[in-house]
């Protein structure tokens, strides 16, 4: 196609080889070309980004799944309506795949391309789509997922956790206010047994949800637990894949109680259902759960305390049987024992009978020999007190201060009184007093000397 020559002289400005089109005229040429090009319509493949519901209608923007997903201003788009009557049309299809159509899912759409003049805008206009390529990538995600997660050894991990007898200290990751949560909650309530729930709300889809969830059983991993429940209502599979996510699985698989799932889907299993440690279709189903194992261990030991009480009471009747024999034996030993002590208590009654006067001889035989030492018996102890005091008297005298003094010794005392003994109790300056036989002698300490070894003359005083 030859380039127009912008020379604009004095030839006309509209001619057969360079016509002049008005806005609607190209508009109407490019959806001309458009309709040559691509026939009766165009299938494009691609991820679904600002979904944006508008009365019945719903609008959105095609991306290339292939391109840099944290450079989303870069990729390649195409903006898509997708009008109420065509959603009405697909709205059984997609339900009977459980499909719901939201951001970030990818999608086979088949469509008529259209330039809209009134906005200047290129867009699809969406009349169709293959369910199978959304589910394939589901799948194959999921199947990515689950090999990394078998690699790294958790995908049984949180199985192998033992699951209390009595779990009745329960943590709940969930919607609060949902359907699911009072399903559960209410199964619980009407048990009529002492659960104790530690709740964390949370989104169970859409935008935020994985980093709640993830977050909330990853917080209840710090809390004293039996186990944790993870529980959300029925819904579309896409909605659902929520719990394909990988964050979450290993949150679940490296939970250190055992973790139960109810998520309220029958016909196929998500991720968390494979790496937990219980998965059940329902969250109904999942407090039922609970309620039979807890039932289940009061059962058992109800059975337990009635086999005690058994047991006990056919030892206590054996222990009964052997006690009252022994009470028997006991009584007839008694009485044969009271017998014989009656027959001997006749005995030494007869025998008291014949021996008072003898008894009476020897006491007073006895009394007569005491009564001739009592009255000798004094004055010898009499005069052996007096030598004893006598000689006492004389030790006395032998220590008297007084008769000490009068033999020429004296007694040094300091102002406190006490009497001095050694050098080592008085210290220069001190103030003494010497007892003499005559009077005391008042003295001051100048000096103190050791005394002199065995044997050596003493120094003179200076």
């Amino acid at each position: 196609m030859s380039q127009p020559a912008f020379d604009f002289g004095d030839e006309p400005l509209d001619d057969e080889a360079n016509p002049t089109l008005t806005v609607a005229e190209l508009a109407d040429a490019i959806n001309g070309s458009l309709r040559r090009s691509f026939g009766e319509g165009v299938w494009v493949r691609g991820e679904i980004a600002g979904w944006n519901d508008r009365g019945n209608h719903a609008y959105f923007t095609l991306a290339d799944p292939d391109g840099d997903a944290n450079r989303r201003n870069q990729r390649a788009v195409v903006h898509v309506q997708f009008f109420a009557n065509t959603r009405m049309r697909l709205r059984p299809m997609l339900r009977k795949h459980r499909l719901e159509l939201d951001d970030g899912l990818k999608v086979r759409i088949f469509g008529y391309l259209d330039f809209y003049a009134p906005n200047g805008r290129l867009g699809l206009k969406m009349s169709g789509i293959d369910p199978r390529y959304t589910l394939g990538e589901i799948a194959q995600s999921r199947d990515e997922v689950l090999r990394r997660l078998t690699t790294a050894g958790l995908l049984e991990a949180n199985g192998r956790h033992r699951l209390p007898e009595a779990p009745l200290r329960v943590g709940v990751v969930t919607s609060v206010g949902t359907a699911a949560w009072h399903d559960f909650h209410d199964e619980l309530a009407s048990s009529g047994l002492a659960f104790h729930l530690h709740i964390i709300d949370t989104r169970v889809q859409g935008d935020g949800a994985v980093e709640q969830v993830t977050g909330a059983v990853d917080a209840l991993g710090h809390h004293e637990l039996d186990a944790i429940v993870l529980i959300r209502g029925g819904g579309a599979r896409t909605e659902l894949a929520v719990f394909d996510a990988e964050p979450i699985a290993i949150a679940i698989a490296t939970a250190p109680v055992p973790v139960l799932t109810g998520l309220g889907h029958e016909i196929d299993r998500s991720i968390a259902d494979e790496v937990a440690h219980t998965s059940l279709k329902t969250p109904t189903a999942c407090a039922a759960a609970l309620i039979d194992r807890v039932r289940e261990f009061r059962r058992a030991a109800d059975e337990r305390w009635a086999a005690i009480a058994r047991r006990s009471g056919r030892a206590l009747d054996v222990e009964t049987q052997r006690l009252d024999d022994r009470a028997r034996r006991i009584s007839a030993r008694a009485r044969a024992a009271v017998e014989r002590a009656d027959q001997r208590l006749d005995r030494r009654v007869a025998a008291v009978g014949e021996r008072p006067i003898a008894v009476l001889d020897r006491a007073e035989q006895q009394l007569g020999a005491i009564t001739a030492r009592i009255s000798t018996r004094p004055a010898e102890l009499l005069d052996h007190q007096l030598s004893r005091l006598d000689l006492l008297d004389a030790r006395r005298a032998a220590v008297d201060p007084a008769v000490q003094l009068a033999r020429g010794w004296t007694i040094t005392r300091r102002t406190d009184g006490r009497v001095v003994r050694s050098k080592d109790d008085v210290h220069a300056g001190d103030e003494l007093h010497t007892a003499t036989v005559d009077g005391t002698v008042h003295s001051t300490v100048t000096s103190t000397d050791a005394a002199p070894p065995s044997g050596a003359e003493p120094k003179a005083a200076p």
